[in-house]
């Protein structure tokens, strides 16, 4: 088997993680019929083979440098080892999860099987677990040597919309389909508690970087603020306030000092907030649901926010003005910011994935390689790779 051939086959310490600590870019501003006879070839003949044969090419571009083709279908998350850049672990619409090496594309470990599409995925903060959670309602985490031990089989949710680790420490949080969330301390799986507080489903959620608050955005246009060691509400704005979302959340990011979250929402807007209750404005540049936005965690204050109707918008945090409007050919699934470089990361339904100069809003590349849209990305923290879930199945890695 030649290369190519071989690219293609195949704590209980609750009260301490949360204890207080001290420390194309739109800028702004034919053959006649003469000469062919009988002999030529028709439109319905070889020129239509010719013309597949040029499509082919064009599919079969690629310009990955490693995949993982384990899954035989839609790979629908993916995420990287917190310290082992070298490692990720994706699951998808064939009830598995694995984790597996992004420098041969050879898994390293099968994570017990959902009896339902794999829908979240995440290793801890020090990298010892790995969770995956299904459509089954049931979060599996892992551990031991390579992740091969079963840990924990986590179940209260209906359906797990999305996971998300402590930044900290060994204590995992779940959003469901049911307006809930669940949390639990590993690796002995002990339920903590169940927030309350939605009214429908959680569509995204996660802890801030300091680890003191939750922060989740549901289906009913709601963003929720948690105290984690009780499950209280802390803040929460919602749709009662006409500055607010009056629609679905889909995406939500918090800032690198943990006072303003940015929110995107079915309305076609994105909001930015702080966390002391006020809604610093709104960032309206799409004419379809926004479905991905990032904050900067560089020197630089933008924001991202992708659009289903294939916008990728940035803007200044500070002015809240529009600095630069990018461009791909269908959705935009995920914004990833470099931390060490003005540079942004998208990837799309376009089955594309691009690199942008924040600055003068120029494409640096375009890579290609999946046949399928892109669902999920996530991108090295050196800035140098980036790991993709598509809809065709595989999951590429990219040199940025």
């Amino acid at each position: 088997m030649n290369s190519d051939e071989a690219h293609r086959s195949e704590y209980d310490e609750d009260d301490d993680v949360f204890a207080d600590e001290d420390g194309d870019v739109v800028d702004e501003g034919d053959m006649g019929e003469e000469g062919m006879d009988e002999g030529d070839m028709d439109e319905e003949g070889m020129g239509e083979e010719d013309m597949g044969g040029a499509a082919n090419q064009i599919l079969l571009e690629d310009d990955s440098v490693q995949g993982f083709f384990a899954h035989k279908e839609p790979v629908f998350a993916v995420a990287l080892h917190p310290t082992q850049q070298s490692v990720a672990v994706s699951g998808g619409g064939d009830d598995r999860a694995y984790v597996w090496r992004l420098d041969s594309g050879e898994p390293v470990a099968e994570l017990e099987r959902h009896s339902d599409s794999v829908s979240a995925v995440g290793f801890s903060s020090d990298g010892r677990l790995v969770a995956s959670g299904g459509m089954d309602g049931r979060v599996h985490v892992h551990g031991g040597d390579q992740w091969q031990q079963r840990t924990a089989v986590l179940e209260g949710p209906d359906e797990v919309q999305c996971l998300a680790w402590h930044p900290k420490g060994a204590v995992l949080l779940a959003g469901a389909r049911d307006a809930t969330l669940w949390m639990w301390s590993l690796p002995a799986g002990d339920f903590m508690h169940v927030f309350h507080g939605h009214s429908a489903a959680v569509t995204c959620a996660r802890f801030t970087n300091s680890g003191r608050h939750v922060v989740s955005g549901a289906e009913d246009g709601a963003l929720i603020v948690w105290d984690p060691k009780t499950a209280a509400i802390v803040r929460q704005f919602t749709s009662t306030d006409e500055r607010f979302h009056q629609a679905a959340i889909t995406a939500l990011d918090v800032a690198r000092d943990d006072q303003t979250i940015l929110t995107g929402s079915v309305d076609c807007s994105a909001k930015l907030v702080h966390v002391n209750g006020s809604v610093l404005g709104s960032l309206n540049n799409a004419s379809d649901s926004v479905e991905a936005v990032a904050l900067s965690a560089g020197s630089l204050p933008l924001a991202a926010t992708g659009s289903v109707d294939g916008s990728l918008s940035i803007w200044d945090v500070n002015t809240l003005r529009l600095r630069a409007t990018l461009r791909h050919d269908d959705s935009v699934t995920r914004v990833m910011w470099h931390d060490d470089a003005p540079l942004l990361t998208s990837v799309s339904m376009d089955a594309t994935v691009r690199t942008w100069d924040a600055r003068s809003g120029d494409c640096v590349r375009v890579w290609r390689g999946h046949q399928a849209g892109i669902l999920d990305a996530a991108l090295a923290r050196d800035g140098r790779s980036v790991v993709t879930a598509s809809d065709d199945g595989c999951c590429l890695v990219f040199s940025v």
